[in-house]
């Protein structure tokens, strides 16, 4: 991790910015495999999860008795934890619910707006080298919580053809039941199109690597929607000189290990306590099992120090990062000044593996500079919201002439007529 003292601009521009992976024809590969799926559906799905996973797949479909039989397969320190996770976790969006409120803007006209829940999602779960259940109790929470009528959850099986229990686990303890063994780009195609295994989807929820990112992308041209863009993960931490050197090289260390792509950010305004920091990542990467691929993600990674830290928090709204950590003396003081992130843990106890699991909040969040036009997935994410009014007579006769006198301005007589028509009679 390079450590970089007072930076001009352009030196910040490129230091910050993000890894780029290789794409090799990304696009075209995605392309094949969602014409594929369209034109041969669940024959595809099999020709792909035997070529990507080594996995022979006969059904898509997880029976109720493997999705039953998973609890057995964990312990119960593991189980009481989902479910800790998953009681913070509802709290947490249950607040998000909105109560109608209806306004009567003039005299006789009523408006209000309604949620009305996305009828049918998709939810892409990663399995591979860390299989993540958590993304199921972050996704499947607020979709049953918003009454999303049909939930289908694809993820990779390994090269038995199985799913890691403890996903099915957390599917299980959520409430859904549609679960399909099926990953990567066949199965963003498989909720894209519907085959005659996996339902169609109206959103495609989710996180994976750049193969499933481009994959949701380019479900967007066939009128799905997806929750946001999405790339490698990453972390920005600003610390000061009261910071805990351990706590933060800790907290750099649990984004680093994501992937090799991953990018972790320092911003301090003190070169000791940013020494530190880089003394301690020294020590605790080498006890890491996912060792090598910290120390890949750190290859991409900066230490930054600034003359202040409103210069950090300034270079990070820059940055925009998708988990922020303001290890400082006095967080609460910065959180007005804070307009980029999609995520904010504050103090020296506030982990971002806290947002990861069980804290409340939800972790599936933007990323590569995102979080300045894109918020984190909610309870909003499953909804739609509908607008309604109801004008009486008074209302019509309050508005109606400037309506009528705005729609001729714009040369739309038939607009006009539809007013006046009611204001004579």
């Amino acid at each position: 991790m390079k450590k970089i003292v007072n930076p001009g601009t352009t030196q910040i521009i490129n230091l910050l910015k993000r890894p780029v992976a290789k794409r090799n024809n990304l696009e075209a590969t995605v392309k094949t495999i969602f014409a594929a799926v369209k034109k041969d559906a669940d024959k595809a799905l099999k020709k792909y999860t035997k070529q990507f996973d080594n996995a022979v797949i006969n059904s898509f479909i997880v029976d109720e008795k493997t999705i039953a039989g998973a609890a057995d397969k964990l312990s119960p320190a593991l189980k009481a934890a989902i479910q800790l996770a998953k009681k913070n976790i509802t709290i947490f969006h249950t607040t998000q619910k909105e109560k109608v409120q209806k306004t009567e803007t003039t005299k006789g006209v009523f408006c209000w707006r309604e949620n009305r829940a996305i009828e049918k999602v998709g939810l892409y779960i990663p399995g591979g080298t860390a299989p993540l259940f958590s993304t199921v109790l972050m996704l499947g929470i607020p979709a049953v919580l918003a009454g999303c009528k049909e939930i289908i959850l694809c993820t990779p099986p390994d090269k038995n053809g199985e799913i890691n229990p403890a996903i099915l686990y957390a599917a299980n303890l959520v409430g859904i039941k549609g679960i399909y063994s099926v990953g990567g780009i066949q199965a963003i195609a498989g909720l894209c199109f519907g085959t005659e295994s996996i339902p169609q989807v109206f959103k495609i929820f989710g996180p994976g690597n750049q193969y499933v990112t481009a994959a949701k992308q380019m479900a967007l041209q066939y009128n799905v929607a997806i929750d946001m863009p999405a790339g490698p993960s990453e972390v920005l931490i600003i610390a000061d000189k009261k910071a805990n050197a351990s706590f933060v090289a800790a907290d750099l260390l649990a984004q680093a290990e994501h992937g090799a792509d991953s990018q972790v950010i320092l911003l301090s305004d003190n070169e000791k306590i940013t020494d530190k920091i880089l003394t301690e990542i020294k020590k605790q990467v080498a006890v890491l099992p996912r060792k090598n691929i910290a120390l890949q993600a750190l290859k991409n990674s900066t230490a930054i120090v600034l003359n202040n830290i409103t210069d950090c928090i300034t270079l990070s709204n820059f940055y925009a990062p998708e988990h922020l950590i303001i290890a400082t003396e006095k967080p609460l003081a910065l959180v007005k000044k804070i307009t980029n992130a999609g995520s904010v843990f504050l103090g020296k106890y506030s982990c971002e593996s806290a947002g990861d699991y069980a804290s409340g909040t939800n972790h599936t969040l933007p990323t590569n500079g995102y979080a300045r036009n894109y918020s984190g997935v909610s309870l909003d994410s499953f909804v739609k919201k509908i607008t309604f009014q109801e004008i009486t007579k008074e209302g019509i006769n309050n508005i109606g002439p400037a309506i009528a006198l705005m729609a001729e301005a714009e040369h739309l007589y038939a607009h006009k007529n539809a007013v006046t028509v009611r204001l004579n009679n």
